[in-house]
């Protein structure tokens, strides 16, 4: 992820790619997440935090979306996607910060929205991350997760390890939304799609 080129052709080709393979060649996923990229960037004052933005895909169109006082800030570790990001990405509502999500420099119920899409299963120990999502939203704020669950391909012997080996991480399908139940997330769904998973849940007011 640190990779200049590679963040240059993540946007485009690979994610593309990637999310389709997720969902085993069919549209499901690509067609779940048009929608939620639509009910991300509905109008609105919000104060969106996207964790892990990479080269910001969706961090600039929730930024295009919002209104008034709303804004976004991506945060990502690799310095190559931060600036790929405000190349491709760049919007007067949202802001670049390269962070580790393992402590997120932002106050205790900060914003109106966490996300972190299509980047969990690439973070070393990645479970702190989504207490520290929750820590940093508001009272009844939504907390939004897309990343990998055990599917059917993941299940066949060897997939698991391969997965390891390449620094991907296959996540039970009851981690994600026992973790968020553990911070006292309510209202939680999960919808799972092939391999993959999208969870919203809503911090307690």
């Amino acid at each position: 992820m640190g990779n200049p080129l590679f963040s240059r052709i993540y946007q485009d080709i690979w994610r593309p790619v990637f999310t389709r393979a997720f969902s085993h060649g069919s549209t499901e996923t690509a067609d779940y997440d048009k929608a939620l990229r639509a009910y991300l960037s509905r109008p609105g004052e919000r104060l969106v935090l996207d964790v892990a933005c990479g080269p910001g895909n969706y961090t600039g169109q929730i930024a295009d979306g919002l209104t008034g006082d709303g804004r976004v800030i991506g945060v990502d570790f690799s310095s190559a996607m931060l600036r790929t990001a405000l190349a491709t990405n760049r919007s007067p509502r949202a802001a670049y910060l390269r962070a580790d999500a393992h402590v997120l420099p932002f106050p205790d119920n900060t914003f109106d929205q966490t996300l972190c899409l299509a980047a969990l299963y690439l973070i070393p120990d990645p479970l702190p991350v989504l207490d520290e999502m929750v820590r940093v939203a508001a009272p009844g704020a939504e907390i939004v997760v897309f990343t990998s669950a055990a599917g059917p391909v993941s299940s066949i012997p060897g997939v698991g390890l391969f997965a390891r080996i390449g620094g991907f991480r296959i996540f039970g399908v009851d981690e994600i939304i026992d973790r968020l139940h553990r911070n006292g997330v309510r209202h939680v769904e999960q919808s799972l799609i092939g391999e993959g998973q999208y969870v919203l849940g809503s911090k307690p007011d």
